[in-house]
Formats: structure tokens, sequence, C-alpha cells
């Protein structure tokens, strides 16, 4: 039995041409693995059936062209990821546009240089393993969210706030809109560390010894050693806030005494949100305050627990936030 497995990425080309399609076998047969269809019936069948990691599409086929199985392989959930690109006689900057406006990736003008070919191609499928390798990261924090939801007495609804209340306050501090969405995936993960916490006082329904709270304090460390040291990236960012979004801005927090500007920027968002959010969320120690008391002490914590330019910005941004808190309300606030 041969237990090889070719593990070269899959391309599926298509041209009604044979002599096209010669050159691109050519041109490619070496580093992937190919699929050959001559119509755009053929290819949409053999796109979802066998779903190639790429497809280099003609646009010039009879009956249908290669527009509207562009068309088609993008409407279908099926294929909708499938990268496409153009390989076309048509040269018109018109052209060009109405295939991208279509969901192609690229598009390569014939007659083509199979060092382009080969290039674009690489390049394609690199951004898309990025976007794999960023799904899976994703996938990793939405499931340690869960786990330590499991753990503690706060709901999912928790975490999901903090995070889109951490988005808004970065777009309202200048973040750009990839950055602020990387704070909306990590920024619910603060308290992963609870999971490490022993029930009986993670889950007291009174106040704390300053024993327990010494324990409790340690959720810090924990989450930042659950989430891992990394060079950089969305969980990077994950472990740095899990273990400083109880730092203060006067240095009364923990778990080191951080000082203003020593404490990092993302775990002064988070500082703010969560704050606010514990505050006016009910759980089965507390009431929740109504939503004017936890603005005043926010507000009269500007320079001692919180980031006195985060205050500021806060409060320039609660119209989105009193919306993200209706949209995403806890069952029994309803």
């Amino acid at each position: 039995m041969n237990a090889y497995v070719d593990s070269r990425r899959l391309l599926l080309l298509v041209d009604d041409e044979p002599t096209n399609l010669q050159v691109l076998f050519h041109t490619l047969k070496e580093q992937y693995r190919l699929l050959i269809a001559k119509d755009g019936a053929k290819a949409l069948e053999l796109a979802r059936g066998e779903q190639p990691d790429l497809i280099l599409l003609d646009v010039m086929m009879p009956g249908m062209d290669g527009y509207e199985v562009c068309q088609r392989i993008k409407g279908d959930p099926l294929t909708s990821n499938i990268p496409v690109i153009f390989v076309t006689a048509l040269a018109q900057a018109a052209d060009e546009e109405y295939g991208l406006e279509l969901g192609a990736v690229d598009y390569i003008s014939k007659p083509f240089n199979p060092g382009i070919v080969k290039a674009r191609v690489r390049t394609h499928l690199s951004l898309v393993q990025a976007d794999m390798l960023r799904q899976t990261r994703l996938q990793i924090v939405q499931r340690l969210c869960a786990a330590a939801e499991f753990k503690d007495n706060e709901t999912s609804q928790h975490t999901i706030r903090v995070g889109q209340f951490s988005r808004a306050l970065a777009l309202a501090v200048g973040y750009g809109e990839a950055a602020a969405e990387d704070l909306l995936h990590s920024a619910p993960m603060h308290d992963v560390g609870k999971i490490g916490i022993p029930d009986a006082i993670l889950c007291k329904p009174g106040k704390l010894t300053a024993e327990e709270w010494d324990i409790m304090r340690g959720h810090t460390h924990i989450g930042a050693r659950i989430i891992g040291e990394h060079a950089g990236g969305l969980l990077q960012q994950a472990a740095v806030i899990a273990l400083n979004h109880h730092e203060k801005w006067d240095g009364s927090g923990y778990p080191a005494g951080l000082t203003g500007e020593a404490i990092p920027h993302v775990a002064r968002i988070v500082a703010i949100v969560d704050v606010f959010d514990a505050l006016t969320s009910s759980r089965p120690y507390k009431r929740a305050w109504p939503v004017e008391e936890a603005l005043a002490f926010i507000r009269e914590q500007s320079g001692a627990h919180f980031d006195p330019e985060l205050v500021e910005a806060f409060f320039g941004c609660l119209p989105q936030i009193q919306h993200i808190r209706q949209c995403w309300a806890d069952s029994d606030a309803l």
C-alpha cells in the first residue's frame, strides 16, 4: 500500500483553449496539484466537489463566461472563500475593475509571463494561509473564553460586551480598524485566568477574606500563563491584557503596581470597560448599579484607577457604549 500523500496545494485551471491550459499546466505542475476544466459548468462542479485552494479562470469562454462562473462561485457558501484569479486577454481597466467587483482577487493578462503567474499564485495562497492561521487563533481565543465562562458566574454576554466596548473606545482614541478588531477579540480573554481559581473562592456569594483576595488576584498571572508567550499578534495582546487589566493609573493596582503609561495601553482600555460593565451588571453577590452611578464612579476614578485621557474618550463614545449594552444585554436585564 502506498502511504504517500501529496500535500501540495490544489489549483483549478479553467480555460476553453487547450493551448492556454497546456501552458498553465506546465508552468504550475511542479509546485501544485492541478485540476482542469474546459467550460464553466465543469469548473463549478470541480470547485464544489474538490474544494481547490485557488482558481485560475479564463473570462472569454463560450456559453457561461468567466464572469458568470466567478459570480456563482462567490454566491455559493461551499465555494465563496476560494480565491479566483482571472487569466484573460481582456486588458481594459474596466474589464479588470468589473472582475474585481465580482470577487476576484487578481487579474493576469494574456499572453502571460510564467514567472508572474507563479508569483501571483504564491502570493494569494500565502494570504489564504495567513487568514486560516488567524481564524484558528480566533477559534482558540473563543474556546478559552468559553472555558472560563463555565467556571465563572459572569455571563458570556459580559465577555462580548467587554470586547465590543474595547473596540469602540480604541477607535475613539485613534486605533486603526485592524488594531481595534484585534482588541475586540483579545479583550474578552481578560479573565481567562479564573479557570485556575478554586470554585469556593470564585463563586463565593459573600465578601472574600484577605487570604481569598490574594488567591483571586492570582488570576492575572494564571491567565497570562494559560495564553502563553507569543512574539506578537492577537494572543500576545491577550496575554498582556490578562496580566495587566487590574493595574491602576496611580499604582495601587495589581499584580505589579504599575503606574501611568507604564501600564500597557490596551490594558488601560480594558480596565475602564471591564469595571463599567461589572458595575452595571447584576451578579449573585451584588446588585447592578444604575448607569448614572457607574458613570459617576468612572469619572471620580479618573487619574486614580483610570487613564484620564481614556476616561474622556469613554464619555465621548457613550452613545456607542449604550447601544452595545442594549444589543448584548443579559437575559435577566431584558
